[in-house]
């Protein structure tokens, strides 16, 4: 059900774009396997022809992709025989110092700031876990990253529903006896599905095809998100 031609006209635009730059968050390959919910026999591609596609895909960005970790598709492989698939692809990419199997903090630097320093902007990727048919137990799986780490930016997509969340807190800062006030920017992806098959059969909703689009400013730090 995957909808090959917007995927690879979103690769094309940040292939083309030399301040675009993604992260690969999981569910990029189906790998239906006997004892999973996926159908095997609607499989268009072979598990090994899934990771070859995959590869030739991203191979054209492969030094524009900030971060890679597997989603519960393929984690698949690695729960009934403990391969985890997605780290061959980042292999064959030769990206494996940006993968990882479960979450990462990203520390992005660019840019310069008026004292003529580099802004540095963090962010908490996770494929995620659970979540549950309504949308709100959707977010609330999103904003419990914050219970995880302290970062700028959360990007959650075990859910598939495109969101954009923005919360502030207050934060003590005892060396100077100062409470300051936090701004962090919650984003939830989407995914790139046609509807049909399992998700009509078992009565989900179709997912939307809107992807989010993080924004840094390279003058200030300042983050915002767009759908």
């Amino acid at each position: 059900m995957c909808k090959e031609e917007l995927i690879k006209q979103r690769i094309n635009t940040v292939k083309n774009d030399p301040n675009s730059y993604c992260i690969i968050n999981g569910d990029v390959l189906n790998w239906a396997t006997r004892h999973s919910v996926s159908d095997i026999y609607a499989e268009k591609l072979t598990p090994t022809k899934q990771v070859d596609t995959l590869t030739e895909l991203l191979a054209p960005i492969k030094d524009k992709i900030l971060y890679m970790t597997k989603g519960n598709h393929e984690n698949r492989s690695y729960r009934s025989d403990g391969i985890d698939v997605l780290y061959l692809a980042a292999k064959d990419l030769r990206i494996t110092d940006r993968y990882s199997g479960e979450g990462s903090v990203l520390f992005v630097r660019l840019g310069k700031n008026n004292k003529n320093r580099k802004i540095l902007y963090t962010i908490y990727v996770q494929h995620g876990a659970g979540g549950g048919r309504k949308e709100g137990a959707k977010i609330i799986r999103l904003a419990d990253m914050a219970t995880v780490v302290n970062t700028d930016i959360y990007i959650h997509s075990r859910t598939h529903l495109p969101a954009i969340m923005g919360i502030d807190r207050f934060e003590v800062n005892p060396e100077n006896s100062i409470v300051l006030r936090k701004e962090m920017l919650f984003v939830n992806s989407g995914a790139t599905l046609k509807y049909g098959g399992y998700a009509q059969a078992n009565g989900y909703k179709p997912a939307s095809l809107r992807s989010p689009v993080i924004h840094l400013s390279g003058t200030k730090k300042h983050f915002t998100a767009t759908l």
